[in-house]
């Protein structure tokens, strides 16, 4: 009833006031703003929040939900690597084995152990698209490192005001280009419960929350939390009646065990140090 291009419009147009009002409130008008660091916190918030948003949105119209999930759980591994690249930090060699499980996992979930016929149907792209979004969340996540003095409200509110209006600017270059409409006052009345759950449960809720998690917690532990999204779809969607292929299983079987077992060493090697 509303495509995903004017869902991401809307719910981070209401998730924004809301922040507006959540910081004002917390920290005064005087948090609002940038104090010379406004072309980064963009920046950022347009790769994150905008990113992520059209990335997966769209991708998840080639693409199946389940196929999705699993694609943003193997955000644990692009989180180490991404510390490799950036930062110089090189991964221990079991991280780095628990990285290529996890890919080779991905791999068999999104090609169904058939690589050539995953490339029919436009999946393949959509799982592109998602993979893409899952790789603009991470470096959204490393780049809240670069506002240390900032709390995770303030960083979340003047980052997520520049990404609500890159979503914008993507959905009117989708209405033009033909790929997005725009929705209705019945259309959006029709699901108005659905994009207030999607504006305070998974704007306001979600991406505070994570950013909480990202302050006190470190990424890559929050990250592993994230285990928990392709487990829970995978059990919604077998209650509905959907079928796994045993290869689909297994892959999203190694996926989650990589990323546990990295998790699990990496707590382990902090105590003994």
């Amino acid at each position: 009833m509303v495509d995903a291009f004017a869902l991401g419009s809307v719910r981070y147009a209401i998730g924004g006031a809301l922040f507006v009002a959540i910081l004002v409130a917390l920290e005064g008008r005087q948090s609002l703003r940038y104090e010379g660091r406004l072309l980064p916190a963009a920046l950022l918030g347009v790769i994150g929040i905008t990113g992520f948003n059209a990335f997966v949105w769209y991708g998840l119209a080639f693409t199946r939900p389940e196929h999705a999930a699993i694609i943003m759980g193997i955000q644990t591994p692009l989180v180490a690597l991404a510390v490799w690249l950036t930062r110089g930090v090189r991964p221990a060699a079991f991280t780095l084995a628990c990285a290529a499980t996890a890919f080779l996992g991905l791999v068999l979930v999104v090609t169904k152990g058939d690589p050539l016929g995953a490339l029919a149907g436009g999946a393949l792209i959509g799982d592109l698209l998602v993979f893409l979004g899952a790789l603009s969340w991470v470096a959204y996540t490393l780049g809240s490192a670069r506002f240390p003095a900032w709390s995770p409200v303030r960083f979340t509110v003047l980052t997520v005001i520049p990404g609500t209006v890159g979503l914008f600017v993507v959905n009117i270059a989708a209405v033009r280009a033909g790929i997005g409409q725009v929705p209705g006052a019945e259309a959006l009345a029709a699901i108005g419960w659905q994009i207030a759950y999607f504006a305070i449960g998974t704007v306001v809720l979600g991406v505070l929350g994570f950013n909480f998690s990202v302050k006190y917690l470190g990424p890559l532990n929050t990250m592993l939390m994230l285990n928990l999204v392709p487990v829970g779809v995978f059990a919604i969607e077998a209650a509905l009646g959907q079928r796994f292929t045993p290869v689909e299983l297994a892959g999203a079987a190694l996926v989650v065990g990589a990323l546990v077992a990295n998790n699990l060493y990496l707590r382990g090697a902090s105590r003994s140090k």
